[in-house]
């Protein structure tokens, strides 16, 4: 049976407006309402779990609470990963007050695994072949152990509103659709001619997710294999001169993303096409509740391209680890990645859940009833290069983005940001 979702409509912004709230119950962290451990319905050991943005936990979160009355488990959610960084940083610095299971961009886990020490060893031989082995790989450190169980994978395509390609003389089909787009070049050249015919919106939604995308498929766009910092490569410089370029041309919306600005510009008709990866669809269809004419085209510029997926690691500071390494455990289960995907779209990292029908027949109502699993496991086979992250990459990536929008808004020529980047990371 061909299963369909119309995804919950959860936005951004809306995630960001708890940020406050959830930093400050984060900072309790595992000490929050411990029960006393005394592991018994009465007396339940109580853990928690610290995410960001959307990893669609809720509904699992509560189906492992009514199943493990004696070991309770309560999620504290900011909006974005740059929230839930900070507060690890600090606390991990300060040697406690982190939750019992923390929540890891992927991008970071290469800083993480340089800090091993501080996260417990949750290598399990029963979970062997669980993971695809970049997966796997990107979660275990030199001595083979694994630090973190993997939550999602990042396999692209292009979401894409088809009411304004009509509107600008673009075939609308999603197979057509993606003809139009396979390199950056044609992707580009395409979108010059879209903003001939259509005045005032953009082709993207924003020059850092675009140079995200694009980063992904670059092998090492910041560090070479022994962690050395090589920023003044061909293939960065050439990005950067690329995105910059567009921005001159207008292609892009010139807006931050993740910010009050790009999540309104969905309902104003903004911009035409964004990179997709799976959860981001969820983040599209809530922020353009109500909006008409998204799809989403079997295809990415290029060939592939893995953006995001995170990992669950257990702090060595939490008064319970075996309970957070089993729960952990069960909710990186294939089975429960897969209801996780039915919820916000986020793609199983997991083998087993893969070839399941819940995912491989998965249909999207607001997508236009886009086959959503179909083409996001075309997607993931369609990736051939997994950027090399040493333990500076996130740190990097950071300051890259901020040289794209200090050219975005304006505030530098982009010789001027290119060279401020460059003292950035010397810095570090």
């Amino acid at each position: 049976m061909v299963r369909s979702t119309s995804w919950p409509r959860r936005t951004a912004l809306a995630a960001a407006s708890a940020v406050v709230l959830s930093l400050g119950l984060v900072a309790c962290g595992g000490d929050d309402g411990d029960g006393g451990g005394g592991g018994s319905a009465d007396d339940p050991v109580k853990i928690t779990i610290a995410t960001f943005n959307e990893f669609g936990y809720e509904d699992l979160i509560d189906e492992w609470n009514a199943a493990h009355p004696e070991i309770q488990v309560t999620q504290k959610k900011v909006g974005t990963w740059d929230d839930a960084k900070e507060n690890l940083y600090t606390k991990l610095a300060a040697g406690s007050g982190l939750s019992d299971i923390e929540a890891i961009e992927g991008d970071s886990m290469p800083a993480m695994l340089a800090e091993s020490d501080a996260f417990v060893d949750l290598t399990d031989p029963s979970l062997d072949g669980r993971w695809l082995d970049f997966k796997a790989a990107a979660a275990t450190n030199a001595d083979g152990q694994m630090i973190g169980y993997g939550t999602d994978a990042g396999p692209e395509g292009i979401c894409y509103r088809s009411d304004l390609f009509k509107k600008a003389g673009l075939p609308t089909d999603r197979d057509a659709v993606a003809g139009l787009m396979g390199t950056w070049d044609d992707y580009f050249a395409t979108g010059e001619e879209f903003i001939k015919k259509v005045p005032g919106t953009a082709w993207y939604d924003s020059t850092g997710g675009t140079a995200q995308a694009m980063l992904n498929q670059i092998q090492n766009p910041f560090e070479q294999d022994d962690n050395t910092v090589d920023v003044e490569n061909p293939e960065l410089e050439a990005l950067y001169a690329t995105l910059t370029d567009n921005h001159a041309k207008g292609l892009s919306t010139k807006l931050t993303q993740w910010s009050d600005d790009w999540t309104a510009s969905f309902q104003k008709d903004g911009f035409a096409t964004m990179a997709c990866p799976g959860w981001m669809l969820g983040v599209v269809a809530g922020n353009a509740d109500g909006v008409k004419g998204w799809d989403f085209a079997n295809v990415f510029p290029g060939g592939g391209g893995n953006w995001g997926g995170s990992f669950l690691v257990v702090p060595k500071q939490s008064k319970h680890p075996d309970e957070a390494k089993e729960f952990a455990n069960w909710i990186t289960a294939p089975e429960q990645q897969v209801k996780a995907f039915q919820a916000i779209g986020a793609f199983p990292s997991q083998v087993d859940a893969l070839d399941d029908p819940a995912v491989t027949d998965m249909t999207n109502e607001f997508f236009n009833n886009a086959p959503v699993g179909q083409i996001l496991g075309d997607r993931a086979a369609a990736i051939t290069v997994q950027p090399y992250k040493g333990p500076k990459y996130s740190d990097i990536l950071q300051a890259f983005q901020q040289a794209l929008i200090r050219v975005d808004d304006g505030s530098n020529t982009p010789d001027e940001s290119w060279q401020t980047f460059l003292s950035d990371v010397a810095a570090l």
